[in-house]
């Protein structure tokens, strides 16, 4: 794993000289990256769109070839996790519910509602989803779970994809050479994101618990 990730640090210097060989080739590279970047998580998008802003403010590539490549890939790797989603599947998720679910309070029931709620707002938090680091992967996996239709989920994705990418390529454009600031100015976001959508997710699991509960509670009185 160390090797793997020390590899994949070298990615910004791949790209540079895929476009000092022919420009053609730096779009591709840029895409491959973060197709990448939706398949391995460590791997943040924070360092590889923005030095794409970077190279346009050098000349060296244009500016929106450079947003729909990143863009690109990051679809291609999202569809990747919602197939896993949908190869995962509702009967083997019901059948670690049945098997393991007592525990927590969650059973047919309780999957049935789930669904029936990400149906109704599954749009938003795959578009908002999108725009979350340390979410942005894996919020592909519930909807293809869930059976989002393919159209709907690549329709969200798109549309918080570009606006992530679009963000990240400006601001590399912005800062140039010091396009790599851009982490650590994404870190603060990220964090209040990411501990945002924790406690709501900690609070629909004590909602769905305290639902399960109450179901329950009559029938152990008696």
């Amino acid at each position: 794993m160390p090797e793997l990730l020390q590899r994949l640090d070298a990615l910004p210097e791949l790209i540079e000289a895929a476009v000092g060989r022919d420009p053609r080739l730096g779009y591709l590279a840029l895409a491959l990256a973060m197709l990448l970047e939706n398949l391995i998580p460590p791997i943040p998008s924070e360092l590889i769109q923005p030095l794409g802003g970077l190279l346009v403010q050098q000349g060296r590539l244009e500016l929106l070839p450079v947003i729909l490549a990143g863009a690109s890939g990051t679809l291609l790797g999202a569809w990747f996790w919602y197939g896993v989603g949908r190869w995962i599947g509702e009967a083997r998720l019901l059948a670690l519910i049945q098997r393991h679910g007592g525990w927590l309070g969650i059973g047919a029931e309780e999957l049935a509602a789930s669904r029936r709620w990400f149906a109704r707002h599954g749009l938003v938090l795959i578009f908002w989803g999108r725009l979350v680091p340390g979410v942005r992967t894996l919020i592909s996996v519930p909807a293809g779970l869930e059976g989002m239709g393919q159209g709907p989920f690549l329709l969200a994705t798109a549309a918080g994809s570009l606006i992530w990418v679009t963000a990240l390529t400006f601001a590399g454009r912005a800062l140039g050479a010091g396009y790599g600031q851009v982490i650590a100015l994404a870190g603060p976001y990220a964090l209040i994101c990411q501990r945002l959508l924790l406690g709501l997710a900690m609070a629909a699991g004590l909602a769905l618990a305290w639902r399960a509960w109450r179901r329950r509670a009559p029938a152990g009185r008696s």
